[in-house]
């Protein structure tokens, strides 16, 4: 089982100070911008049941929320050109009349090599038709599992996770590869200050990381 590098945790009001293994600190301002190194996602990852497995290789391998996933269909996913089309309806309350009404957001998401095979073997193992959803956890369940298997991993600061870390690590994770902004503004569908504000620096990541950020990743925005 892969152990976390990270080995201290300070808390302080709004922030940790985190020391590594090789003596680096650095600070992480609490829950929202806590992210995962890619040592402690996988130790994470080894805790988890192999139907949980599902939800968070769809988490990390896209940054989508989770509300996002849950409405994945598999007709939804266009193995061809490794993408995927979420489709979700926000509710809008006209509050002078009180009337609620949808509006329909669509994103289309790249995906890598990697994820599109992982997401074909799911499809075959429970046998899914083009109108299903993927087994995606619910919200409070995977809430339950994330911290669950972030305290089985030893990670010490496990309640300053949420979900949405989760897609503030892919984020974190892109920008520290390397990956062109504009790409990343466009995949998470946020604006470049929304990015800018919660911006961590590459070189608290070495070269190991980056290597296991590929592993866990694959060739996401590579080709």
């Amino acid at each position: 089982m892969i152990k976390p590098k990270t080995n201290h945790f300070i808390t302080m009001r709004g922030h940790t100070n985190v020391q590594r293994s090789n003596g680096r600190k650095y600070s992480v301002r609490n829950n929202r911008d806590r992210f995962f190194f890619p040592d402690e996602w996988c130790a994470f990852y080894d805790q988890l049941r192999e139907k949980q497995k599902v939800t968070f290789e769809f988490l990390i391998n896209t940054g989508a929320r989770i509300m996002e996933a849950q409405h994945v269909q598999v007709a939804d996913i266009d193995f061809e050109r490794n993408n995927i089309v979420l489709r979700v309806t926000k509710r809008i309350v006209n509050r002078p009349g009180k009337q609620k009404f949808g509006v329909r957001k669509i994103r289309v998401l790249t995906i890598s090599d990697q994820f599109a095979k992982f997401l074909k073997k799911t499809i075959r193992k429970y046998k899914l038709n083009p109108t299903d959803t993927l087994p995606i956890l619910s919200t409070p369940a995977a809430n339950i599992a994330l911290k669950k298997a972030l305290q089985k991993a030893g990670v010490e600061d496990y309640d300053m996770f949420s979900i949405h870390n989760i897609r503030k690590t892919l984020e974190t994770w892109l920008m520290a590869l390397g990956i062109d902004s504009f790409k990343i503004i466009k995949h998470f569908g946020h604006s470049f200050a929304v990015a800018a504000k919660h911006y961590v620096s590459a070189d608290i990541f070495d070269w190991d990381d980056k290597k296991r950020m590929r592993d866990v990743i694959g060739d996401l925005f590579q080709r």
